[in-house]
Protein backbone atom coordinates (compact mmCIF):
# COMPACT_ATOMS: atom_id res chain seq x y z
CA UNK A 1 0.00 0.00 0.00
CA UNK A 2 2.96 2.56 0.68
CA UNK A 3 3.83 2.05 -2.95
CA UNK A 4 0.64 2.86 -4.20
CA UNK A 5 0.44 6.04 -2.21
CA UNK A 6 3.60 7.11 -2.99
CA UNK A 7 3.02 7.05 -6.40
CA UNK A 8 -0.35 8.86 -6.09
CA UNK A 9 1.66 11.74 -4.18
CA UNK A 10 4.65 12.00 -6.68
CA UNK A 11 2.65 12.02 -9.60
CA UNK A 12 0.57 15.17 -8.12
CA UNK A 13 3.99 16.77 -7.01
CA UNK A 14 5.02 16.35 -10.87
CA UNK A 15 1.89 18.42 -11.83
CA UNK A 16 2.74 21.13 -8.74
CA UNK A 17 6.54 20.93 -10.51
CA UNK A 18 5.21 21.92 -14.04
CA UNK A 19 3.47 24.69 -12.59
CA UNK A 20 6.32 26.09 -10.30
CA UNK A 21 9.56 26.06 -12.82
CA UNK A 22 12.59 25.76 -10.65
CA UNK A 23 14.92 28.35 -10.14
CA UNK A 24 18.55 28.42 -11.74
CA UNK A 25 21.20 27.03 -10.01
CA UNK A 26 18.79 25.04 -8.09
CA UNK A 27 19.95 21.04 -8.48
CA UNK A 28 16.42 19.15 -6.93
CA UNK A 29 13.15 21.12 -7.24
CA UNK A 30 10.86 21.45 -4.32
CA UNK A 31 8.66 19.32 -5.82
CA UNK A 32 11.15 16.28 -4.97
CA UNK A 33 12.31 17.47 -2.12
CA UNK A 34 9.13 16.76 -0.52
CA UNK A 35 8.96 13.35 -2.37
CA UNK A 36 11.78 12.40 -0.29
CA UNK A 37 10.48 13.97 2.97
CA UNK A 38 7.55 11.96 2.07
CA UNK A 39 8.91 8.97 1.59
CA UNK A 40 10.37 8.91 4.99
CA UNK A 41 7.22 9.72 6.36
CA UNK A 42 4.94 7.01 4.90
CA UNK A 43 7.51 4.53 6.58
CA UNK A 44 7.79 6.48 10.04
CA UNK A 45 11.60 7.24 9.29
CA UNK A 46 13.59 10.16 9.96
CA UNK A 47 14.77 12.19 6.65
CA UNK A 48 18.29 10.78 6.33
CA UNK A 49 16.57 7.55 6.15
CA UNK A 50 14.95 8.27 2.77
CA UNK A 51 18.46 10.25 1.47
CA UNK A 52 19.80 6.30 0.77
CA UNK A 53 19.40 4.48 -2.11
CA UNK A 54 18.93 1.13 -0.55
CA UNK A 55 15.81 2.07 1.21
CA UNK A 56 14.20 2.48 -2.34
CA UNK A 57 12.62 0.12 -4.75
CA UNK A 58 15.12 0.46 -7.87
CA UNK A 59 11.96 0.78 -10.18
CA UNK A 60 10.57 3.91 -8.02
CA UNK A 61 13.71 5.97 -8.20
CA UNK A 62 13.84 8.01 -10.96
CA UNK A 63 15.51 10.87 -9.87
CA UNK A 64 18.94 11.72 -7.46
CA UNK A 65 18.78 11.94 -4.17
CA UNK A 66 19.80 14.91 -1.96
CA UNK A 67 22.08 15.10 0.63
CA UNK A 68 20.67 14.85 4.25
CA UNK A 69 22.10 18.56 4.95
CA UNK A 70 20.38 19.81 1.19
CA UNK A 71 17.46 18.13 3.14
CA UNK A 72 17.90 19.90 6.51
CA UNK A 73 18.06 23.21 4.88
CA UNK A 74 15.64 23.07 1.79
CA UNK A 75 12.49 21.72 4.50
CA UNK A 76 13.30 24.83 6.35
CA UNK A 77 12.31 27.34 2.92
CA UNK A 78 9.22 28.42 2.11
CA UNK A 79 9.47 26.85 -1.23
CA UNK A 80 8.28 23.29 0.39
CA UNK A 81 5.84 24.90 2.62
CA UNK A 82 4.40 26.46 -0.45
CA UNK A 83 4.97 22.81 -2.39
CA UNK A 84 2.99 21.26 0.41
CA UNK A 85 -0.14 23.84 0.73
CA UNK A 86 -0.19 23.26 -3.48
CA UNK A 87 -0.13 19.80 -2.76
CA UNK A 88 -2.85 19.96 -0.42
CA UNK A 89 -5.19 21.63 -2.74
CA UNK A 90 -4.60 18.97 -5.37
CA UNK A 91 -5.93 15.95 -2.98
CA UNK A 92 -9.00 17.97 -2.87
CA UNK A 93 -9.56 16.37 -6.17
CA UNK A 94 -11.24 19.31 -7.25
CA UNK A 95 -14.15 19.17 -4.64
CA UNK A 96 -14.99 21.80 -1.99
CA UNK A 97 -14.16 20.99 1.24
CA UNK A 98 -16.92 23.86 2.44
CA UNK A 99 -19.79 23.09 0.22
CA UNK A 100 -21.44 21.30 3.00
CA UNK A 101 -23.66 23.19 5.64
CA UNK A 102 -21.93 20.97 8.44
CA UNK A 103 -18.41 21.84 9.62
CA UNK A 104 -16.51 20.07 12.99
CA UNK A 105 -13.51 21.82 14.76
CA UNK A 106 -11.61 19.66 17.62
CA UNK A 107 -8.26 19.26 18.81
CA UNK A 108 -6.10 16.05 19.08
CA UNK A 109 -3.61 15.21 21.91
CA UNK A 110 0.03 14.66 19.92
CA UNK A 111 2.05 13.69 23.49
CA UNK A 112 5.97 13.31 24.16
CA UNK A 113 7.58 11.94 26.53
CA UNK A 114 7.64 13.43 29.82
CA UNK A 115 11.62 13.95 29.92
CA UNK A 116 11.78 14.61 26.03
CA UNK A 117 14.29 17.90 25.95
CA UNK A 118 11.58 19.40 23.10
CA UNK A 119 11.91 22.91 24.23
CA UNK A 120 8.25 24.33 23.15
CA UNK A 121 6.36 20.84 24.01
CA UNK A 122 4.19 21.56 27.25
CA UNK A 123 2.20 19.63 29.89
CA UNK A 124 -1.44 19.98 29.12
CA UNK A 125 -4.73 18.29 29.45
CA UNK A 126 -4.67 15.19 27.30
CA UNK A 127 -7.19 12.32 27.05
CA UNK A 128 -6.06 10.54 30.28
CA UNK A 129 -4.63 13.49 32.35
CA UNK A 130 -1.96 15.30 32.20
CA UNK A 131 0.50 14.86 29.23
CA UNK A 132 3.27 16.59 27.56
CA UNK A 133 3.77 17.51 24.16
CA UNK A 134 1.89 19.37 21.28
CA UNK A 135 -1.79 19.45 19.76
CA UNK A 136 -3.33 19.16 16.03
CA UNK A 137 -6.39 21.69 15.67
CA UNK A 138 -8.33 20.78 12.77
CA UNK A 139 -11.37 22.36 11.42
CA UNK A 140 -13.37 19.99 8.86
CA UNK A 141 -15.69 20.26 6.45
CA UNK A 142 -16.53 18.09 3.08
CA UNK A 143 -13.48 15.70 2.09
CA UNK A 144 -10.60 13.80 4.02
CA UNK A 145 -8.53 17.30 4.60
CA UNK A 146 -9.23 19.98 6.85
CA UNK A 147 -10.51 23.16 5.86
CA UNK A 148 -7.53 24.68 7.86
CA UNK A 149 -5.12 23.36 10.40
CA UNK A 150 -2.46 24.34 12.97
CA UNK A 151 -0.64 22.20 15.36
CA UNK A 152 0.43 24.33 18.94
CA UNK A 153 1.67 23.43 22.19
CA UNK A 154 -0.02 20.88 24.60
CA UNK A 155 -1.32 24.05 26.78
CA UNK A 156 -2.48 26.47 24.13
CA UNK A 157 -6.09 27.30 24.15
CA UNK A 158 -8.49 25.75 22.39
CA UNK A 159 -10.45 28.65 21.89
CA UNK A 160 -7.37 31.04 20.83
CA UNK A 161 -6.67 28.61 18.35
CA UNK A 162 -9.91 28.44 17.12
CA UNK A 163 -9.73 32.29 16.33
CA UNK A 164 -7.32 31.30 14.23
CA UNK A 165 -8.75 28.91 12.10
CA UNK A 166 -12.66 30.28 11.83
CA UNK A 167 -11.42 32.90 9.31
CA UNK A 168 -10.93 30.26 7.03
CA UNK A 169 -14.68 29.82 7.29
CA UNK A 170 -16.99 30.54 3.74
CA UNK A 171 -20.24 29.92 2.33
CA UNK A 172 -22.71 29.79 5.54
CA UNK A 173 -23.61 26.67 7.55
CA UNK A 174 -23.29 25.00 11.21
CA UNK A 175 -19.91 24.46 13.17
CA UNK A 176 -20.00 21.75 15.59
CA UNK A 177 -17.88 22.04 18.66
CA UNK A 178 -17.98 20.67 22.45
CA UNK A 179 -17.88 23.34 25.19
CA UNK A 180 -14.94 23.96 25.35
CA UNK A 181 -15.60 26.39 22.58
CA UNK A 182 -18.64 27.90 24.08
CA UNK A 183 -17.35 31.30 25.14
CA UNK A 184 -19.43 34.81 23.34
CA UNK A 185 -16.43 35.55 21.74
CA UNK A 186 -16.16 32.35 18.90
CA UNK A 187 -20.17 32.40 18.93
CA UNK A 188 -20.19 36.08 17.45
CA UNK A 189 -16.98 35.35 15.25
CA UNK A 190 -18.54 32.53 13.20
CA UNK A 191 -21.84 34.33 13.25
CA UNK A 192 -19.86 37.02 11.18
CA UNK A 193 -18.76 34.61 8.87
CA UNK A 194 -22.24 33.39 8.42
CA UNK A 195 -22.33 30.32 10.47
CA UNK A 196 -23.77 29.06 13.54
CA UNK A 197 -21.53 27.87 16.40
CA UNK A 198 -23.68 24.82 17.95
CA UNK A 199 -21.79 23.55 21.12
CA UNK A 200 -23.33 22.41 24.42
CA UNK A 201 -22.83 24.52 27.58
CA UNK A 202 -20.49 23.13 30.25
CA UNK A 203 -23.37 23.11 32.50
CA UNK A 204 -26.71 22.81 30.49
CA UNK A 205 -29.97 23.64 32.41
CA UNK A 206 -27.99 25.98 34.66
CA UNK A 207 -28.50 29.50 34.57
CA UNK A 208 -26.78 32.01 32.47
CA UNK A 209 -26.08 35.01 35.06
CA UNK A 210 -26.21 38.32 34.11
CA UNK A 211 -23.92 39.21 31.76
CA UNK A 212 -25.20 39.97 28.27
CA UNK A 213 -24.70 36.98 25.70
CA UNK A 214 -24.33 36.92 21.65
CA UNK A 215 -27.61 36.24 20.01
CA UNK A 216 -25.91 32.86 18.48
CA UNK A 217 -24.86 31.56 21.29
CA UNK A 218 -28.47 32.04 22.90
CA UNK A 219 -29.73 30.54 19.70
CA UNK A 220 -26.90 27.78 20.30
CA UNK A 221 -28.68 26.84 23.93
CA UNK A 222 -32.15 27.08 22.91
CA UNK A 223 -31.22 24.42 19.72
CA UNK A 224 -29.82 21.95 22.22
CA UNK A 225 -31.89 22.97 25.44
CA UNK A 226 -34.96 24.84 24.18
CA UNK A 227 -38.59 23.25 24.28
CA UNK A 228 -37.97 21.19 20.89
CA UNK A 229 -34.68 20.45 20.70
CA UNK A 230 -34.62 17.12 18.45
CA UNK A 231 -33.25 18.90 15.53
CA UNK A 232 -30.11 20.85 17.54
CA UNK A 233 -29.88 17.50 18.73
CA UNK A 234 -29.74 15.59 15.65
CA UNK A 235 -27.52 17.84 14.23
CA UNK A 236 -25.39 17.97 17.50
CA UNK A 237 -24.85 14.31 16.38
CA UNK A 238 -23.21 14.39 13.44
CA UNK A 239 -19.90 15.66 15.38
CA UNK A 240 -18.70 12.56 16.05
CA UNK A 241 -17.48 12.56 12.75
CA UNK A 242 -14.44 14.42 13.60
CA UNK A 243 -13.94 12.07 16.03
CA UNK A 244 -13.62 9.17 13.21
CA UNK A 245 -11.77 11.46 11.07
CA UNK A 246 -8.67 11.53 13.92
CA UNK A 247 -9.06 7.62 14.63
CA UNK A 248 -8.95 7.13 10.52
CA UNK A 249 -5.72 9.13 10.75
CA UNK A 250 -4.05 6.89 13.30
CA UNK A 251 -5.09 3.76 11.55
CA UNK A 252 -3.27 2.60 9.06
CA UNK A 253 0.42 1.77 8.68
CA UNK A 254 1.74 5.34 7.50
CA UNK A 255 -0.84 6.99 9.63
CA UNK A 256 -0.25 9.71 12.38
CA UNK A 257 1.12 7.27 14.92
CA UNK A 258 2.98 8.61 18.61
CA UNK A 259 5.22 11.29 17.33
CA UNK A 260 8.78 9.43 16.44
CA UNK A 261 11.93 11.28 18.61
CA UNK A 262 13.15 12.75 15.93
CA UNK A 263 10.30 14.61 15.25
CA UNK A 264 10.65 17.93 17.96
CA UNK A 265 9.79 22.02 18.20
CA UNK A 266 6.80 22.95 16.40
CA UNK A 267 8.40 23.63 12.73
CA UNK A 268 8.94 19.52 12.36
CA UNK A 269 6.03 18.32 13.98
CA UNK A 270 3.66 20.71 12.20
CA UNK A 271 5.70 19.84 8.86
CA UNK A 272 5.50 15.99 10.08
CA UNK A 273 1.81 16.29 10.56
CA UNK A 274 0.66 17.81 7.46
CA UNK A 275 2.75 15.07 6.09
CA UNK A 276 0.43 12.49 7.53
CA UNK A 277 -2.67 14.32 6.36
CA UNK A 278 -1.43 14.53 2.66
CA UNK A 279 -0.74 10.64 3.21
CA UNK A 280 -3.95 9.91 4.65
CA UNK A 281 -5.60 11.94 1.59
CA UNK A 282 -4.02 10.10 -1.07
CA UNK A 283 -4.87 6.53 1.44
CA UNK A 284 -8.85 7.57 0.86
CA UNK A 285 -8.43 8.56 -3.00
CA UNK A 286 -6.71 4.63 -3.45
CA UNK A 287 -9.54 3.15 -1.95
CA UNK A 288 -12.22 5.22 -2.99
CA UNK A 289 -10.29 4.22 -6.75
CA UNK A 290 -10.22 0.40 -5.50
CA UNK A 291 -13.59 0.36 -4.96
CA UNK A 292 -14.94 1.78 -7.82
Amino acid sequence: MERELFVRLYRLLRQVARQRPRPKRIQFSDALVVAVYLWAALHDRPVSWATRRQNWPRDLLDFELPAQSTMSRRLRGDGVRRTMAALHELLHDGRDPQRTLVKTIDSKPLPVGAYSIAKDARWGRGVRGQVRGYKLHALYGHGTLPIAFDVAPMNASEQRVARRLLPHLRGGGYVLADSVYDINDLHARAAELNHQLLTPRKRPGAGLGHRNHHAARLRAVTMLEGPEPRFGKQLYALRSTIERRFGRLTNFGGGLAPLPNWVRTLPRVRQWVHAKLLIDAARQWEKARVAA
